[in-house]
């Protein structure tokens, strides 16, 4: 066991996320441990309490309590990399090159890690290390049950580059949902705030956002802003619509929430959509019936943004996954059918 520690951030670690930094000094210390030394108070920043995502600056000292030697702890379950494994993360690469990869993140595979999962985006990339020295680094996260694009970083150089644009606005990202009913007007924008509710129920586990009104934002605790675009492309009768979305803030569950509070939530979307309702053409319910799939019809469609070496702008764009593909088909209509970037007249 190691006795109280106190490091200073150099340089070279300015705007990396704690955990992260904290886990390259120690490897052997497992996420969890690192949450909940942050949940009790014991790893504080510059004296004081502080999250696991929180980013540390130059010159800040970072306290460190006792932790135990590499061999005194099981640091956890490691993902194992089967051959079908290496070969689906082969398969969903996008783009690569020396300093960036992007992926086609499958429905259903967690970003990373958690308490009980042990199999994970951030686990398989080890696959895609190839010759360099260590495997790629995730710069931003998707939730499990979306899919899409999904950026890595060959160093942490380029990870903190790749951050910070996202961070400040410097990326775009446009995604595709099946959303029940018709959003009028077609062309729109949502700036509700959200607040983090403690999930609840059978359907309803883990964390949940709720929806804010403007007004009301500075009078809530913890609600945090938001603001999403939306571009109604195409419907079927009332019941349902193409949707694609824009992010312009990057809030947890921020296009779930967002369009559930404006009454058309994404089909499939169980916790924000409600999972035993189905939608009867009044443009409620996460479910469409018959042949359309309940898995989450929400899509990372395309991501641009500028290289962190080339000083190029690179697009990214990712087919959709087989249960949307399917759904689209049984709907009428093709990929090709959207434009490249439905909100280019009001963004210029």
């Amino acid at each position: 066991m190691s006795r109280v520690q106190t490091i200073t951030v150099g340089p070279d670690d300015a705007d990396q996320r704690l955990d992260r930094w904290l886990r390259r000094l120690f490897p052997h210390i497992a996420q969890t441990r690192i949450e909940k030394m942050c949940r009790k108070g014991d790893l504080r920043v510059d004296g004081g309490r502080v999250k696991a995502s929180t980013r540390l600056a130059t010159g800040q000292s970072v306290r460190i309590p006792p932790l135990p030697d590499p061999g005194q702890i099981v640091s956890g379950p490691k993902t194992e990399i089967t051959s079908a494994d290496a070969r689906m993360m082969q398969d969903a690469v996008l783009y690569r090159d020396d300093h960036v990869i992007a992926l086609n993140k499958p429905p259903g595979l967690p970003t990373q890690g958690g308490s009980k999962q042990v199999r994970h985006v951030d686990g398989l990339s080890e696959a895609l290390r190839g010759e360099y020295d260590e495997k790629p680094r995730l710069v931003h996260r998707l939730d499990k049950d979306t899919s899409g694009v999904l950026l890595l970083a060959r160093s942490r150089a380029v990870a903190a580059t790749l951050t910070a644009a996202m961070r400040h606005k410097q990326t775009r990202k446009i995604y595709w949902a099946l959303v029940a009913g018709v959003p009028t007007p077609y062309l729109g924008e949502i700036k509700y705030g959200l607040v983090k509710a403690a999930g609840h129920g059978s359907a309803g586990e883990g964390e949940k956002m709720i929806a804010v009104h403007p007004r009301d934002m500075n009078s809530t605790p913890g609600a945090k802003r938001a603001h999403t675009l939306y571009a109604t492309l195409y419907r079927v009768a009332s019941r349902a619509s193409w949707v694609a979305m824009e992010p312009l803030t990057g809030r947890t569950h921020q296009l779930r929430a967002h369009m559930a509070e404006i009454g058309h939530p994404i089909i499939g979307d169980g916790k924000y959509g409600g999972s035993g309702q189905e939608n009867m053409g009044d443009g409620w319910g996460a479910q469409l019936g018959g042949i359309i799939s309940k898995k989450l019809h929400l899509h990372a469609r395309t991501m641009r943004f500028e290289h962190p070496v080339t000083r190029k702008m690179i697009t990214v764009t990712a087919p959709l996954p087989d249960h949307m593909a399917q759904s689209w088909d049984t709907l009428g209509w093709t990929e090709d059918l959207a434009a490249d970037d439905p909100f280019e007249s009001i963004l210029g």
